[in-house]
């Protein structure tokens, strides 16, 4: 088994909390911004001292509604300012913060709810608190619910005007490195979502020897601009370290405005996912062409891309630096423009970038730092930066933590980033993490001489979308093969914009559903591919499939294949499961063409593959 591990530059000491750098900023820089929000269109500074305040006051609040030291609250919300403020306040009252997802079914809401025993919950809107009331009778310990969009804050303040400051003080006397300070639900191969339990110690230990490899980019002096769901715990991890190096923080929500936005907080850093690099890149190159200046821009990408290419051999030639200081002047400024003006640097999350996009933004003077990791492993395990950089790999493990490569090939972490466990299961706990404290991630890859490391495959069937959404498959196939029609189906979307689908018709119910329709009984699957009535049906088979995951992880577009799986053609096992591999690789031209450009694509149930509309 090879390892590669880095010593760790910081510990967590046993009585240390995250509501520890916040008093600190409090205490000794007050009157600094802390904060930006958008107020009446229009960015505003909020100091520590004003955050602190804000955070007391609904802890407070918290507390007289009910909440206990140890108690679990929701969190249901976009990323906004809320979010922060309810973040710290749950954390300040003693309790463990529940993120859901903004987009999250009211299924998958009852059983975080009910999983967590969440005995309050803080959402965003009326039809969030609406969803919540459908399925309180799941959820037996939720007491409380509050709605952002209703004065969440301000009404929790007024509430805990009569708590005193000593019952707060004594809240957070109950934090220590070990307390559990979040759970967060992750998609599995199978069954439910399983709660993260993430600990104080395991932010602490997180920040303190992964942000530090940042300092260029995260510290009193920068800005970051968070836009990913604070739900996800990258996000979450990137607050928490801007809240420690006080960098100023500013939250948006809307990523159809996201350049308007970036133009005006002008950020210093940017976390995102692949797809919004890809669209900085995209939008520009479309812009040239538009304007006559394709090949202009052309040119000017290939350049950055040899510039940064050639910082890894040596440096540039006299020609290229030359070109390069040229395209700089012509072009290069246009696009920082596009992040902002300011932007020295960026994170990119969820899903692999690309070694060429990857030249190409270093190329232009924002590099552009890919990391790896989990939630199980509080987000990032290895990260590129500044002293150690080799684009095309997910850089090396972060400081105090150890990687390993099984025998399969299976990435294994060990480290203080490494999850407590999986909230009340024991058992899917033992089988993660080995008694030797190796947490196997599920991934495939390598480790170099340097120890750099290389994704190279997913060991489990967790598809991660290009925006850098965890989907996990077999609850959507589970809910389309229960339609009477659907005999096999595999959804796919690993690393693509969104979720698509391969379905196969049961022909033992064929004839009886095509007389029913008053159709030929002897029509084949093959035959009935592009049948209108058969993709009716299935797009209502779809769209009830849909309801069980969010609109992030719904089926967008589906193929109907003329030929079905089966244990004889080597598609299924002996018991019956899919083959992945072979599925792809054999319907892999089908697979394509559910991710092709077609702006006159008819509905499903006028076209074999058209465009899904969204059923919720």
């Amino acid at each position: 088994m090879r390892e590669f591990s880095v010593p760790a530059t910081t510990e967590v000491g046993p009585d240390e909390a995250l509501t520890d750098m916040l008093v600190e900023n409090v205490t000794r820089h007050g009157d600094e911004t802390g904060l930006r929000r958008r107020v009446d269109g229009r960015w505003v500074d909020v100091s520590w001292r004003q955050f602190g305040e804000e955070v007391r006051g609904v802890a407070k609040g918290l507390i007289a509604a009910g909440v206990a030291a140890g108690d679990r609250v929701a969190l249901q919300a976009k990323t906004r300012y809320e979010w922060t403020v309810l973040d710290y306040a749950i954390w300040t009252a003693g309790g463990v913060v529940v993120p859901i997802y903004e987009t999250s079914s009211a299924d998958q809401v009852a059983w975080i709810l009910s999983d967590s025993g969440a005995t309050a919950v803080v959402v965003e809107r009326d039809e969030h608190a609406a969803a919540v009331e459908s399925v309180r009778d799941q959820a037996p310990d939720l007491s409380a619910v509050f709605v952002i969009e209703d004065d969440a804050v301000g009404t929790l303040t007024v509430a805990g005007q009569d708590v005193p400051d000593s019952e707060l003080d004594a809240r957070r006397a109950t934090l220590d490195a070990d307390s559990p300070a979040t759970l967060i639900y992750t998609s599995g191969t199978t069954g439910r979502p399983k709660g993260c339990e993430l600990t104080h110690r395991n932010f602490l230990f997180e920040i303190g020897n992964g942000i530090t490899l940042l300092d260029r980019f995260i510290n009193a002096q920068s800005s970051l601009l968070l836009f990913i769901p604070l739900a996800h715990v990258l996000a979450r991890v990137l607050q928490v370290g801007a809240v420690r190096n006080r960098t100023v923080i500013g939250h948006t929500p809307d990523v159809k405005n996201l350049v308007e936005d970036l133009g005006e907080f002008r950020p210093t850093f940017v976390l995102a996912v692949p797809r919004v690099f890809e669209k900085v890149y995209n939008s520009a190159k479309a812009k040239a062409e538009g304007d006559g200046k394709g090949k202009i821009f052309d040119r000017a990408a290939q350049v950055a891309i040899d510039w940064s290419r050639a910082q890894d051999t040596g440096g540039p030639g006299l020609a290229l630096r030359a070109q390069h200081a040229l395209f700089d002047r012509l072009v290069y400024g246009k696009l920082r423009a596009a992040l902002g003006g300011r932007c020295q640097g960026a994170i990119s999350g969820g899903a692999p970038l690309g070694e060429r996009l990857g030249h190409f933004f270093r190329g232009i003077g924002v590099p552009v730092f890919e990391g790896y990791g989990l939630t199980e492993t509080t987000a990032a395990a290895s990260v590129n930066h500044d002293g150690a950089l080799r684009i095309g790999t997910v850089g090396r493990p972060l400081p105090g933590v150890g990687f390993a490569i099984a025998e399969d090939g299976e990435i294994l972490i060990r480290g203080g980033i490494v999850m407590r466990g999986y909230w009340r299961n024991e058992a899917a706990t033992t089988e993660a993490i080995d008694a030797d404290g190796w947490f196997h991630s599920g991934d495939l890859g390598e480790i170099d001489a340097d120890g750099f490391v290389k994704i190279t495959g997913r060991k489990k069937e967790i598809l991660v979308t290009a925006g850098g959404k965890n989907v996990a498959p077999a609850v959507l196939e589970d809910r389309l093969r229960a339609h009477r029609l659907v005999s096999q189906c595999i959804v796919v979307g690993d690393q693509r914009p969104y979720i698509a689908a391969l379905v196969t018709l049961d022909e033992e119910a064929l004839p009886l559903w095509l007389q029913s329709q008053g159709k030929d009984a002897g029509l084949t699957a093959a035959q009935l591919a592009e049948d209108p009535d058969v993709l009716a049906e299935l797009d209502a088979a779809v769209a009830d499939a849909n309801k069980a995951v969010s609109q992030a992880e719904a089926i967008k577009r589906f193929r109907v294949l003329g030929t079905d799986f089966t244990e004889d053609n080597g598609m299924l096992t002996p018991s019956l499961k899919l083959k992945r591999s072979v599925v792809l690789k054999e319907f892999d031209a089908e697979v394509e063409g559910l991710y092709q450009k077609n702006p006159a694509a008819p509905s499903p149930s006028q076209a074999r593959g058209g465009t899904l509309q969204q059923g919720r």
